[in-house]
């Protein structure tokens, strides 16, 4: 029996997929009404063939309408995202994953030790993981504030964009001090051109997940 494959929704979607099957659907009923005319009546065809291409043809279309639901799920979740995100605009927040924006040749972070330290290294990287700052930190358990100028090593200025902060505290005796990091910056702009929404904290891109608090600044 001649059979039309069904169209494949991994590589055809929404209404390109919903147009190629009905194509294909209908170019296998000509094919099966030719079949029938000038089957061998001595021979009939196997009905269980044609049927199982006709649930084929079904599974495909389902996969096709799920895919499609799937898609205003996810619209109508970025978009309940987005105003939710809108929300932050104007609020201090606070971010914990060490990154911190420079702007006008400064960016400063905070970091508290658990324990108090025998030394402490504070190292800043670039967004390419670049180290273009390294100096010592404080060493008593507790908070602490870091101002970086912006500069490298060679006294250079850098440009404004995000950079991270990285805190390495050795006790006495060798062992490693826990070590926490923070900076608070206020929600300036959200940025929904990626789909998925991003406050901008000067020129700091930052995701809802790593908002760690919010302040009302009013």
């Amino acid at each position: 029996m001649t059979t039309v494959p069904p169209v494949n929704p991994a590589v055809a979607t929404g209404a390109t997929a919903q147009k190629t099957l009905a194509g294909n659907f209908d170019t296998f009923l000509k094919l099966l009404t030719t079949q029938l005319q000038n089957q061998d009546p001595m021979s009939p065809m196997d009905s269980n063939q044609f049927t199982q291409q006709l649930v084929q043809f079904s599974q495909v279309e389902q996969q096709i309408n799920t895919n499609d639901n799937l898609k205003t799920l996810i619209t109508q979740g970025n978009a309940q995202s987005g105003s939710y995100a809108v929300s932050y605009l104007g609020k201090a927040v606070t971010v914990t994953n060490g990154k911190a924006p420079l702007a006008n040749g400064q960016a400063a972070w905070g970091y508290k030790l658990d324990t108090a330290a025998a030394s402490t290294t504070l190292t800043v990287t670039n967004e390419t993981g670049q180290v273009v700052y390294s100096g010592n930190g404080e060493t008593t358990a507790g908070a602490h504030g870091f101002t970086w100028d912006g500069k490298s090593p060679t006294g250079m200025k850098l440009p404004d964009g995000t950079y991270k902060l990285s805190v390495s505290a050795k006790a006495a005796d060798g062992s490693t001090v826990t070590s926490t990091i923070g900076t608070t910056g206020v929600v300036s702009e959200v940025d929904m051109t990626s789909g998925t929404p991003q406050l901008m904290i000067g020129p700091m891109s930052v995701s809802l997940s790593d908002i760690a608090g919010v302040q009302n600044l009013n």
